[in-house]
């Protein structure tokens, strides 16, 4: 079982969270996308870029917070994290 964990987050409060189960025999990248992909259209958010600083956070930790300089539009938060629960 994979759980993928999405939270907004405004002056270190969390305003919005989820968690994503993807129980598919898919590969890890395509679960993490899938599950953020959910979790943004859950949202009513765009999804996020993968700067380089992304993917080596995600790499290093299973964790990473997507800033304003990843989305496109306007963001009324500070940032949107995403953490591996469990695969």
């Amino acid at each position: 079982m994979f759980k993928l964990w999405v939270k907004e987050i405004k002056d270190n409060h969390l305003l919005k969270d989820v968690t994503i189960e993807d129980l598919t025999n898919d590969t890890r990248t395509h679960k993490i996308m899938h599950s953020l992909e959910k979790a943004c259209v859950g949202f009513d958010l765009a999804i996020p870029i993968w700067l380089d600083s992304n993917i080596k956070e995600f790499k290093r930790h299973s964790k990473t917070r997507f800033y304003k300089d990843s989305f496109i539009e306007t963001i009324e938060f500070d940032y949107l994290e995403i953490q591996v629960l469990e695969e």
